[in-house]
């Protein structure tokens, strides 16, 4: 729990659609607006070097766009530069937050007031999921596969522990905005299985009930 003491009331957020976050996972990214160089480079400079990863929503606000009230940290673990300024980053997840109010300021990227209260548990040990049924449920995700013509590590899913298969799929899977904003926001791991779930079989129904043909 020592880590929870690290975490700052004020993060720079990076609303990016569709981008999910979540804690003990890594994201990477490709960084090339200079508004998101200039809060790199100041993500750089501090202890924890968090950048706060959130939905956009539809709410009108600064740059046409609010924010959702979660959103996930992660802190900047490596970085290489391009030759022509880019740079390729990996965030690790640490903790998400809840987003208290956006901070006015001369950056040219945005700023929030955050709390971290109700996520203490994710910078704790890896989460467990006793009641995931892992051959019901990669059976399913065999079906996706097949119905989506998507090539995977087949080997590498069936040996990686509950957590980092759920989150990673949750991560990966190309989901609308709004689900991934559902499984960021699951209050434990079971919970985000049985999301993932939902959204695997709702999309093997084509959203309108009938099912993909094999």
């Amino acid at each position: 729990m020592g880590k929870k003491f690290d975490m700052p009331e004020v993060i720079a957020v990076f609303p990016l659609p569709g981008a999910l976050l979540l804690p003990r996972s890594r994201l990477p990214l490709h960084i090339f607006e200079p508004r998101y160089l200039a809060m790199l480079e100041d993500a750089l400079k501090t202890p924890e070097r968090l950048i706060g990863m959130v939905q956009p929503n539809k709410v009108p606000g600064r740059d046409g766009h609010g924010l959702h009230q979660i959103g996930c940290a992660g802190r900047v673990t490596q970085f290489s530069e391009t030759e022509d300024g880019r740079y390729l980053i990996t965030l690790s997840g640490m903790s998400r937050f809840r987003v208290l109010r956006e901070v006015n300021g001369f950056t040219p990227y945005r700023r929030c007031e955050v709390s971290w209260t109700g996520f203490e548990r994710d910078l704790g040990r890896d989460e467990t999921d006793t009641g995931f049924d892992r051959e019901s449920f990669m059976n399913l995700l065999s079906r996706y596969f097949t119905a989506r013509e998507l090539q995977t590590d087949w080997e590498g899913l069936q040996e990686a522990d509950d957590e980092l298969l759920i989150n990673s799929l949750s991560m990966l899977l190309d989901f609308d905005p709004e689900d991934k904003q559902a499984l960021l926001e699951a209050p434990c791991l079971s919970t985000r299985r049985e999301t993932l779930v939902t959204l695997i079989e709702y999309s093997l129904r084509g959203g309108d009930g009938e099912e993909i043909m094999q």
